[in-house]
């Protein structure tokens, strides 16, 4: 039994704690409102016809997802992110790793502007640097063909938006020239967090440079690794900004540039079938979802500490 003045002690607590509730409300109202409810309705569209008009939506059952399945334009969608992607990650990981290291361990002056200046690219946005680059690249005002031209490099301009390689290559550098300076990031604070004693334990036993950061570094970096490839994955799936400005959103040419959140947005709001673009957005979250679950297997099959 509480007495009276404890009584009062409690109560008082309890109704205190009830302005957290009241403090944390917002975030939960706007999650559910914009996070949760869209993908609920998402999925929800994905068995149904709808092209966006005052009619309901018609339940279809299952006939989206059979023309999915058969869709050879989702397939190349997926290819084209894939390449892109890969583009872009491997030499941002070696390039930021790089950079981590020389920063984190190497005498250098000045390093707080480095990582400032490194860093600074990830602070733009992604469609600006992706119409910068479309005027550059402009076969007939870009700066690229004008530069190639008075250096007798070439001899008439070239539409390098219309060659595939050239536009698959400009949209993976620009991902890599924003987000490098975050994987750097990233990987010096995991550099930080591994303790000098187990270098200088190693240094004791006669390893060199290279055999610490080969036997201490990398394993110890794998968490921090993990992340990056897994946020890094996500993000690249998910690509859209850079591709859609620079081919004004239809992927050319040829549909090489063309990604799955840009298939989807096409679906969607060009074409009207948003039904057929929630069956998009079910497929892309299960493909994200797959990658995810392999890189997880794939970084994490040995344990750090073993």
């Amino acid at each position: 039994m509480y007495k009276k003045g404890e009584y009062m002690k409690l109560s008082s607590k309890v109704n205190k704690n009830r302005y957290a509730y009241a403090f944390i409300a917002p975030y939960f109202m706007a999650f559910f409102t914009f996070g949760v409810y869209p993908i609920i309705y998402s999925i929800y569209l994905s068995f149904t016809k709808w092209g966006g008009t005052k009619a309901s939506p018609k339940f279809i059952g299952l006939t989206n997802y059979e023309r999915l399945i058969q869709d050879t334009t989702f397939y190349n969608s997926i290819k084209n992110t894939l390449i892109m992607w890969t583009a872009n990650i491997i030499p941002q990981i070696l390039f930021a790793l790089f950079l981590a290291v020389a920063l984190t361990s190497w005498r250098i002056k000045g390093k707080e502007f480095f990582r400032a200046i490194f860093y600074l690219p990830n602070l733009v946005t992604m469609a600006s640097v992706g119409i910068l680059f479309r005027f550059l690249l402009d076969w007939q005002t870009g700066a690229l063909n004008s530069i190639l031209i008075s250096l007798n490099i070439i001899k008439e301009p070239v539409n390098w938006l219309q060659e595939i390689s050239a536009t698959r290559g400009t949209v993976a550098f620009i991902n890599w020239w924003m987000w490098f300076g975050n994987t750097m990031i990233l990987l010096m604070a995991g550099i930080k967090t591994i303790s000098d004693d187990i270098y200088e334990a190693a240094i004791v036993d006669g390893a060199g440079k290279w055999q610490t950061f080969k036997s201490i570094t990398l394993p110890l970096l794998q968490p921090t690794m993990l992340y990056v490839v897994v946020t890094s994955l996500i993000g690249g799936l998910t690509m859209f900004d850079v591709p859609a400005v620079l081919t004004n959103g239809d992927g050319s040419p040829q549909g090489s540039i063309l990604t799955m959140v840009m298939y989807l947005y096409n679906t969607a709001f060009k074409n009207y079938n948003f039904g057929y673009a929630g069956a998009i957005g079910v497929g892309l979250f299960v493909l994200i979802l797959i990658a995810v679950i392999f890189a997880f297997k794939l970084i994490n099959r040995k344990p750090v500490y073993e």
